[in-house]
């Protein structure tokens, strides 16, 4: 099969990636393979490949937002079958038994691994999936507007959560990319009132024709106090800045996995009156489960922009550069190879 390795990380504009070929992996015994039908871009695959998260598995496949079918089951897998639509997630497998995960916060199990990090992922013909982490899709949703859900989609909607927004809050989304256009939707489906702050114009085109009620520039200051803020773009600067939009009682969740440091922060002016700030996380399959079914009760759907499988590192330039707004998919255009 044809699949992308991060060859040598480092910034995106020298190529850090190489499209290679490389044996189909066989599943293991819990495993799922899975051919890959399109694969969303997420930010964090290019973290993983220009080196700002730690290098985990070397010549590491990225991806992680993966819509495929079923090409063949491990042995000891139980409820799916080959030609099953199917969903791959960043959370690829936790212990099961630490504390964490005896309390329903898998995300913070220290044993977890993670899907285009630990293990290769959806930039390739095919991937394997622990069976458990699988999310079935239904038949007859598009695979290019399904494969930002699975990540983009789902950590917005924990970060969203972590927010405690009250019911009809003012929320601040701070970038508008492929997670934050989705998160916003959900809140504006459940009755919050939305503004967005980011640099990009187009973005910012983009969040009032999805109804956001204003868009201005990422350190400028939204129209009215926040209830709560989600801060996207991993720009510690903005922390302070998101921070002294929040009314009293305001909490800023903080959803990338990667952050440049923040400045120091002014007690009186960004944290007095029982402001919060909070990380998320990763996120566990009940936040992936919930979030699928909400986006399909609602209807939210991915501004999406397609690229050839063969073409993921220019995809990848193309985020970096802020080219588009919502989320690239790569699509699988190789015929399936048995």
């Amino acid at each position: 099969m044809h699949a992308w390795e991060v060859a040598r990380p480092g910034p995106i504009e020298r190529e850090p990636l190489r499209f290679v070929e490389r044996p189909v992996p066989v599943p293991r015994s819990d495993e799922l393979l899975v051919h890959v039908r399109a694969c969303g871009v997420c930010r964090t695959d290019l973290h993983v490949s220009e080196g700002d998260l730690p290098v985990r598995r070397p010549r590491v496949t990225p991806g992680h937002e993966v819509v495929g079918v079923v090409a063949t089951t491990g042995e000891d897998v139980r409820g799916f079958t080959t030609g099953d639509r199917v969903g791959v997630a960043w959370l690829r497998r936790t212990d099961g038994t630490c504390g964490y995960c005896a309390r329903g916060a898998e995300n913070l199990c220290p044993a977890s691994e993670y899907t285009g990090w630990d293990a290769d992922g959806g930039y390739a013909e095919y991937t394997t999936v622990p069976a458990a982490f699988a999310y079935r899709l239904p038949d007859g949703t598009d695979d290019v507007a399904s494969a930002p859900l699975l990540c983009a989609g789902i950590i917005g909607h924990r970060a969203l959560l972590r927010t405690a927004l009250p019911p009809g809050g003012r929320l601040g989304l701070y970038g508008f990319g492929g997670s934050a256009h989705l998160c916003a939707q959900v809140a504006l489906a459940q009755g919050a009132t939305v503004h967005v702050l980011t640099r990009d114009p187009a973005a910012r085109r983009l969040a009032l024709e999805l109804g956001a009620a204003s868009a201005r520039g990422g350190y400028d200051e939204p129209p009215e106090p926040l209830d709560g803020a989600i801060l996207f773009a991993p720009v510690g600067d903005l922390v302070p800045v998101a921070l002294r939009a929040l009314d009293r009682g305001g909490i800023l969740a903080v959803a990338g996995i990667h952050l440049s440091d923040t400045p120091p922060l002014h007690y009186e002016s960004e944290l007095f009156y029982e402001k919060e700030l909070r990380s998320v996380t990763s996120n566990t399959r009940e936040d992936g489960r919930g979030f699928l079914e909400i986006a399909a009760r609602h209807g939210v759907r991915a501004t999406t922009h397609t690229y050839p499988l063969s073409e993921a590192q220019r995809a990848l330039r193309d985020l970096k550069a802020g080219r588009f707004d919502g989320a690239a998919v790569l699509v699988n255009d190789l015929p399936a190879r048995h």
